[in-house]
């Protein structure tokens, strides 16, 4: 195994990433699909469709996206046991951690309806409220499945099983796609149910694909040495409690990055379906391209992980640096496809012309916001390959809701009786010029503590 930093080891490390991390990519870009589908296919159904998923997918995204962080503990537990040669603890870890998905997902499902009742105090039309509320209310039944699925896919892409992931969630896209056609439109006689009908397609999704994964690891020989499902077994609130204790931190790391988003969203929707529309369109192609770091930083998990259970720090921190060069250069790429090409993609999300214009603008914060967004990805994911969850949450929470959030509500609502406040509000962009501050010094902070840490580690 690579430990060195030679271009020939650099080669070979990145070759191992990107074969455990390109699978995953395509199952993430696939998932995240099924958000864009929703945002895109509305867009040309009508400013308010757009403006209802818009704000239901704020509060979504940010529910979604904690379970997640929340259901990752799985990746760092798994790989420690691959690395350490302990097969014989994953079964039941993986059987403790589909009822702690259980739980989370339930859980999540009642957050997300009660975080409705904001929509109460947003401004917002009648028929914009009750579309906004009705589709988080049928998207949040997708939550449950969604957080055990999520335990399945850690199990899996920590034992280097990447390919049925990548394509159950390609599977999961394709059926997003095809309900939406029909029922956001109204095609074939099904009724034109508009934002609903994203919801019922994405929360039927999720059941599909947790039944799917189920299924594929009770047929796959590469599972029979770890399978999970040989036996019943009753939660284990101890290690339940150690799986929550590793994940919950990640969870709130996860939550402090989307949910200052997610509020900005909820912040603008005062200024009409016009901005949070382009907000909106802006934050969803954003976070398509987020897809690309993230796999790396997933797989970074795995390798370090694995590296750190052989008891080999050296090859863990070579492997962690690596991977955030690798995130790194793929943002200077992306970045730069952005900013050429912004107006084709607000074009391909909407037909209202004030719309198009406006996400084509902050299109150019999105991209200037690629290299802090990938590295801080990147370094967050290789310290949770370390089983440290504490020090990426409280940098992640200064960074968002310390610094990113105050400086947005100054500039993008300018509020009266303040020391200093632009003379007139600037809306969506003084929001975004934020959000670059605050990814920034996520970044700084984050490769920092990577650093400190991989040195102890390698000292000790």
């Amino acid at each position: 195994m690579p430990t060195s930093f030679t271009l020939p080891a650099i080669r070979a490390e990145a070759a191992g990433l990107w074969r455990l991390a390109w699978p995953m990519l395509v199952g993430q870009l696939a998932t995240i699909g099924m958000g864009v589908a929703d945002v895109a296919m509305t867009g040309h159904a009508s400013a308010d469709e757009l403006a209802a998923v818009s704000l239901g997918a704020s509060i979504w995204s940010i529910i979604l996206v904690t379970v997640t962080g929340v259901m990752m503990a799985m990746n760092s537990i798994v790989a420690h046991d691959v690395g350490a040669g302990q097969l014989g603890k994953i079964p039941r870890a993986v059987r403790q951690g589909l009822w702690k998905g259980l739980g989370v997902g339930l859980i999540a499902a009642l957050l997300a309806n009660l975080a409705t009742l904001l929509f109460d105090h947003l401004y917002l039309s009648d028929t914009v409220n009750a579309q906004a509320s009705l589709f988080v209310h049928i998207i949040s039944l997708g939550l449950p499945p969604f957080a055990a699925y999520r335990a399945l896919y850690g199990y899996s892409t920590s034992i280097d099983q990447t390919k049925p992931v990548m394509l159950i969630a390609i599977g999961g896209l394709f059926f997003n796609i095809a309900v939406n056609w029909l029922l956001v439109y109204g095609n074939w006689g099904f009724p034109a149910l508009g934002a609903v009908g994203c919801a019922v397609a994405t929360s039927v999704g999720l059941w599909l694909m947790l039944a799917a994964m189920v299924v594929w690891i009770k047929l796959a020989p590469a599972y029979r040495a770890t399978y999970p499902f040989g036996r019943w077994e009753a939660p284990h609130w101890p290690q339940i409690k150690n799986m929550l204790h590793l994940g919950l931190p990640i969870g709130i790391t996860h939550f402090a990055e989307v949910s200052a988003f997610g509020a900005v969203g909820l912040l603008i929707a005062r200024y009409g379906a016009v901005q949070i529309s382009a907000h909106q369109i802006a934050l969803n192609f954003s976070s398509l391209v987020f897809m690309v770091p993230l796999s790396f930083g997933i797989a970074l998990i795995t390798r370090v992980g694995q590296a750190l259970g052989e008891g080999n720090p050296a090859r863990a921190r070579f492997a962690a640096w690596v991977g955030v060069a690798m995130s790194l250069g793929f943002a200077v790429l992306s970045a730069a496809l952005i900013v050429l090409l912004r107006h084709q993609i607000a074009a391909a999300y909407t037909s209202d012309p004030a719309v198009r214009e406006l996400a084509a603008h902050l299109l150019l914060f999105a991209a200037l916001f690629q290299l802090s967004d990938a590295t801080q990805v990147a370094t967050s994911c290789a310290i949770r390959g370390y089983k440290v969850t504490r020090s990426p949450m409280l940098i992640q929470l200064f960074a968002f809701w310390g610094c990113a959030l105050p400086l947005g509500w100054l500039l993008g609502l300018a509020p009266a009786g303040l020391p200093w406040a632009p003379a007139e509000p600037m809306r969506a962009e003084g929001f975004w010029i934020a959000l670059v501050l605050g990814l920034t010094i996520a970044a700084v902070l984050l490769s920092g503590s990577l650093q400190r840490l991989s040195l102890r580690r390698l000292r000790a």
